[in-house]
């Protein structure tokens, strides 16, 4: 399940700095994003130590942006200031006595994630939710009207791939359970997402002679 996250995300990205005109790559790569929610969804219940956990998402987070920056998007935050905002969220959802009672945060988040650079912006959170509250077929069917809402909303008709892993889950569980005990040493996991960013960007560099001028005052100016 990891080694197939990080190959389609790694996918999607060389389709986006090398071939920005074929979206076979940008489809193939919305595989990814669920399956990192899910992951950020499993690693908040079961970790024993969620402050830790909340650490090294900011950790990696930090280290990421640079990279990302010169690789991807010079003016916006990385997937994994995403996923952290996504875990804070959940950490607060969970000392709440009813999920429902949350949801002035959530629609405040929404709303704060939409208008600030955050990459997938609040459809991050929001898949972020259906996976940890969702279950069985109405985790699909959740999943496909997040999609198609965002299809409606912002023609985001490539995402309705990311569907995918989550239908995986659900009709092909024993395969998904034998997918996630293929585990990586941790170090792997957890590095793969900046190193990866920090190679693209140095073989764009090679590759068009220039590098990505980093949009400083859009991140200032947040």
């Amino acid at each position: 399940m990891q080694i197939i996250a990080m190959l389609t995300m790694l996918i999607d990205h060389v389709g986006y700095i090398f071939f920005p005109g074929e979206l076979g790559w940008r489809y193939i790569g919305r595989i990814a994003f669920p399956i990192y929610c899910y992951t950020l969804v499993q690693g908040h219940i079961y970790t024993s130590s969620r402050p830790k956990y909340l650490l090294r998402l900011l950790l990696i987070a930090v280290i990421a942006q640079v990279p990302y920056n010169l690789a991807l998007d010079p003016g916006g935050l990385n997937v994994v200031f995403t996923l952290l905002l996504s875990a804070i969220v959940l950490v607060v959802l969970d000392k709440v006595p009813n999920p429902w009672l949350g949801a002035p945060l959530v629609i405040a988040v929404c709303i704060f994630m939409e208008y600030f650079p955050l990459d997938y912006n609040a459809y991050g959170l929001l898949l972020v939710l259906i996976f940890r509250y969702a279950r069985s077929y109405w985790l699909v069917l959740a999943h496909f009207l997040l999609n198609i809402f965002y299809l409606f909303y912002n023609g985001w008709l490539v995402q309705m791939v990311s569907i995918v892993p989550t239908l995986l889950i659900v009709i092909v569980p024993v395969f998904w359970k034998y997918l996630e005990r293929r585990r990586l040493p941790r170090w792997v996991w957890w590095s793969f997402y900046p190193a990866h960013l920090a190679c693209l960007a140095v073989v764009k560099f090679l590759v068009y002679k220039d590098w990505v001028h980093i949009d400083w005052q859009s991140l200032i100016n947040m």
